[in-house]
């Protein structure tokens, strides 16, 4: 746990990753010392290229056709001191025909296809969307305490009700958002109901109870 004025790449530096693994992230973090530092130990990333990079072409490889690859090619980035193999990085140029634009990679992987490592870096997205949704749903675009463990706490209670709310999403045979589930499941928390009947068939008004007044107590005054 960091204060908001701690950078991330400060952050990133004191993490600690297995051999093979393959870490994804945005521009934020890139930072060449650290990029060497994982090659070395046999850590692999995929993040994007920043526009003012400043770098030598070491290597063209071949793009496959048929792709939307534009390009593959072993780089040496010239604000680092010595151009040997440990600090060769790769970059991909991928055109997105759905936006109309060119993606660059930047990544240490020299063994994926280059089309696999813009596949890579996409999924990444579905991070984001992740927290989106949590911030937009559970209501968690503030704390209600600034330690550690008040901070810790209701991050872990927001991923649990996430953890619910997607296993009724997926249980239920109605075609819910995220967002009308989480909306509309506020709305039934004290009505007496089949959770699940509900879910299936959420217009459907909730079911007479036509033997709650024989439960009731009867209220009368001493005389």
């Amino acid at each position: 746990m960091t204060t908001g004025k701690t950078s991330d790449i400060k952050v990133a530096r004191r993490l600690r990753f297995e051999r093979g693994t393959v870490v994804v992230m945005d521009r934020g973090y890139i930072d060449y010392e650290w990029f060497v530092q994982l090659t070395l130990q046999a850590v692999y990333f995929v993040t994007r290229v920043k526009d003012n990079a400043s770098f030598e072409v070491v290597e063209r490889r071949p793009v496959p056709p048929g792709t939307n690859v534009r390009r593959d090619e072993i780089i040496f980035f010239h604000s680092q001191a010595v151009p040997d193999r440990e600090h060769f990085f790769r970059i991909v140029e991928v055109w997105d025909e759905a936006k109309q634009r060119s993606f660059t990679f930047l990544t240490n992987h020299l063994g994926f296809a280059a089309t696999t490592i813009s596949a890579i870096y996409k999924d990444r997205w579905q991070v984001e969307l992740f927290f989106k949704a949590i911030k937009q749903n559970l209501k968690i675009k503030t704390f209600l305490g600034t330690n550690s463990n008040a901070v810790k706490t209701q991050i872990w209670t927001a991923l649990i009700a996430m953890l619910v709310l997607r296993y009724l999403q997926l249980m239920s045979t109605f075609a819910w958002s995220l967002s009308n589930l989480a909306a509309l499941l506020r709305h039934q928390l004290f009505v007496y109901r089949d959770l699940f009947g509900w879910l299936n068939t959420p217009f459907e008004g909730p079911p007479q109870l036509a033997d709650a007044a024989k439960a009731q107590l009867t209220l009368g005054i001493a005389s």
